[in-house]
This record gives C-alpha cells, sequence and structure tokens, in this order.
C-alpha cells in the first residue's frame, strides 16, 4: 500500500465544502423550509414514503438519535409526520406531508445542479470508477463499524 495518502482528508473536505455549496444552492432556489440534511431524509422518503425510523436511519446514514431529533424539527415544520402502529405504539413510521411533496421538484432541482458540479469535468467511466471506489470504502468503514459493534 502506499505509505502516504489523502483519501480521508479529501472526504472531509469534500463533505464540507458540498455541504456548503448545497445550502446556498437550496436558499437560491428559495428553499428555506428545510436545510440539506433535512433534504436528504426527505429524498429517501420520496423514493420510498411510509417507513420505519429505522429503515430510513438505514437508508439515510444517520444514528437513530441524529434522526430522531431532526424528524422532531421536521415535524414541526410540518414536513413528515409519525404513524403509530395501533397494534404497536412502539412502531412508528414515517410519511411525507402534502408541505414536503410541494418541495419536490425543486430539490430535484438543486440535486441535478449538485451533480453538474460534482462531476463538471469528468467523463462517464470517470463518474462509474469515482463511485465504485467509493462504494468499496463504504463498505469497509461499514464492516469495520459492524465488527466493533458486535453485529
Amino acid at each position: 500500500m502506499i505509505d502516504k495518502t489523502d483519501g480521508g482528508i479529501l472526504i472531509t473536505r469534500i463533505k464540507q465544502l458540498q455541504g456548503r455549496i448545497f445550502e446556498k444552492l437550496l436558499d437560491e432556489h428559495g428553499i428555506s423550509e428545510f436545510n440539506g440534511a433535512q433534504g436528504r431524509i426527505l429524498f429517501v422518503l420520496w423514493e420510498k414514503d411510509d417507513i420505519p425510523i429505522s429503515e430510513l436511519a438505514r437508508k439515510t446514514g444517520l444514528a437513530k438519535t441524529t434522526l430522531t431529533s431532526m424528524l422532531d424539527r421536521m415535524e414541526q415544520r410540518k414536513l413528515i409526520e409519525r404513524i403509530y402502529s395501533p397494534a404497536d405504539r412502539r412502531t412508528v413510521k414515517i410519511r411525507l406531508t402534502q408541505t414536503s411533496l410541494g418541495f419536490q421538484e425543486k430539490y430535484k432541482q438543486v440535486s441535478d445542479e449538485m451533480n453538474q458540479i460534482f462531476y463538471r469535468g469528468f467523463n462517464d467511466e470517470e463518474i462509474l470508477s469515482l463511485e465504485t471506489g467509493l462504494r468499496k470504502v463504504l463498505a469497509n468503514l461499514t464492516e469495520k463499524e459492524n465488527h466493533t459493534n458486535g453485529n
């Protein structure tokens, strides 16, 4: 293996820059009702609505405790609602509201614009190669976390 690598610091810097740029794009598109992190939650729900918190945590990569506090704020803003199972009140599903459904198209535009910024100057092969590498890094980290947590 190479002695010195910069992958970790590059990923950290990319995440920080991406977050700032994404927030600015949301603002430019007139979306102030939620932030970028909440938008990622909505994005998952726009793909598949009415899912348990555990599935939402898995799909967003957020810890359940972090997700719960974010969902509290989103529920206050009428972006999501919690649906409790009549059979077991511990079972909670998250559902989009009409308010959040109204932001889907604007958010897609912001997301598309972010993708154009991300991949400017890349050809299709380079994009696929980068994403393959990032998926490997993610799998390695996930495996380590699961092993560390005894899963």
